[in-house]
């Protein structure tokens, strides 16, 4: 009797299903991603904790290599990285980097004017709290 692996029977679902990295709809018109993961509320399909925890950290990885790219973001104190990072995480580069006063006050050391860039743009009011816990970091240079 030929010994099956686990590798072996991966590899025969990954021929099988194919892998689709975006939510799709499978031919039966459920809600699926990966390889044929149903996701589709409507049939308790989800993730779990543990792949809601490795997606964030994969996020974070590519989240903070983009933050990276921002100028002003290697000379902050790690607490206000943190803020840049949250903020790129929330919006997406291309999206932070419109925030032109707020990096122009960060770039002069004016912590108390970024913070306050941040608290009056359309993303404070649509985050609220978030927003102004993050506004806070940025002003003190402290993690809360």
């Amino acid at each position: 009797m030929e010994n099956i692996t686990k590798e072996m029977i991966l590899q025969q679902l990954k021929r099988h299903e194919g892998c689709v990295l975006h939510p799709y709809r499978d031919h039966i018109g459920y809600l699926t991603i990966g390889y044929g993961r149903l996701i589709d509320p409507a049939l308790d399909g989800g993730i779990s904790q543990d792949e809601a925890d490795l997606m964030l950290s994969n996020d974070f990885d590519r989240y903070l290599a983009e933050a990276q790219k921002v100028k002003v973001f290697e000379k902050l104190n790690n607490a206000r990285k943190a803020v840049i990072i949250n903020m790129i995480f929330n919006l997406g580069l291309p999206r932070f980097l419109l925030f032109k006063n707020f990096i122009r006050a960060m770039e002069k050391d004016n912590f108390s004017q970024a913070s306050s860039e941040m608290l009056s743009s359309k993303w404070a009011k649509q985050v609220g709290k978030r927003a102004v816990e993050l506004a806070l970091q940025m002003e003190k240079g402290v993690w809360s």
